[in-house]
């Protein structure tokens, strides 16, 4: 691996949104969207050959698709949070109808997981970051952490990868640190991610691997475990 190997940094315990205090040089690898099939599995190598970990913001949908595939995430170490199940705009919906999703998409990876080395962790991300100040308090008073992203790749444009790349280091470059929000769909994130991990080992940078500050989901009962009825009193 050669220098490589200096990428992995410290692993950070976080129970809420306001422990994720990084210090200069520390960035947390994010990927939502996924699992996909074809990509996400390409991904997971280029991590585990840099030797570093990540945290994968799933769809309901989609680790309901590709079960194993999930578990092959949270066999090989990395985190897991939710993203809700169809990747909605939550705030063009009810607060009902925004907690059911959320909810649902919880339930989904959760289930999906059942016999991996880890289970779903309370870290969720909202679709296209869109949120109101009642759902995001709504999920913090249900001990949920809701993940922030500070340097957006936009893997979602249709830009050659060595671009998307470019964009993503000159934005940390700029910040100094930070939670980079990458998709694990994008063949495009696929062909960067091992150049641009390479570059973050030259500059010194170093991966911070994100994990639930206390054990199993904080001690706490998720809120997909009083379905059919999840939503309530939220």
């Amino acid at each position: 691996m050669g220098g490589q190997a200096n990428l992995s940094g410290r692993t950070l315990e976080i129970a809420s949104a306001a422990d994720i205090m990084l210090r200069p040089g520390e960035v947390i690898l994010t990927f939502d969207d996924g699992p996909r099939e074809g990509k996400t599995s390409a991904i997971l190598d280029t991590l585990d050959k840099h030797g570093v970990k990540a945290t994968f913001l799933m769809l309901g949908s989609a680790a309901k698709a590709n079960p194993q595939l999930a578990r092959s995430v949270a066999d090989r170490g990395h985190t897991i949070g939710s993203h809700t199940y169809n990747h909605v705009d939550l705030t063009t919906l009810t607060r009902q109808q925004a907690m059911d999703e959320i909810v649902r998409g919880e339930i989904a990876v959760s289930d999906a997981l059942a016999g991996a080395g880890q289970g779903l962790s309370p870290f969720f991300r909202f679709p296209y970051l869109s949120q109101t100040s009642y759902l995001r308090t709504s999920l913090s008073q249900s001990d949920m952490v809701v993940l922030d992203v500070d340097i957006d790749s936009k893997d979602y444009y249709k830009d050659p990868a060595w671009v998307v790349a470019e964009r993503t280091l000159a934005q940390l470059e700029q910040r100094g640190s930070g939670i980079i929000l990458f998709h694990d769909i994008h063949q495009r994130t696929v062909d960067l991610l091992p150049a641009f991990l390479d570059e973050l080992a030259a500059g010194g940078y170093k991966v911070v691997r994100l994990v639930p500050g206390k054990s199993g989901i904080f001690g706490r009962s998720m809120i997909t475990a009083q379905a059919p009825s999840p939503a309530a009193g939220f």
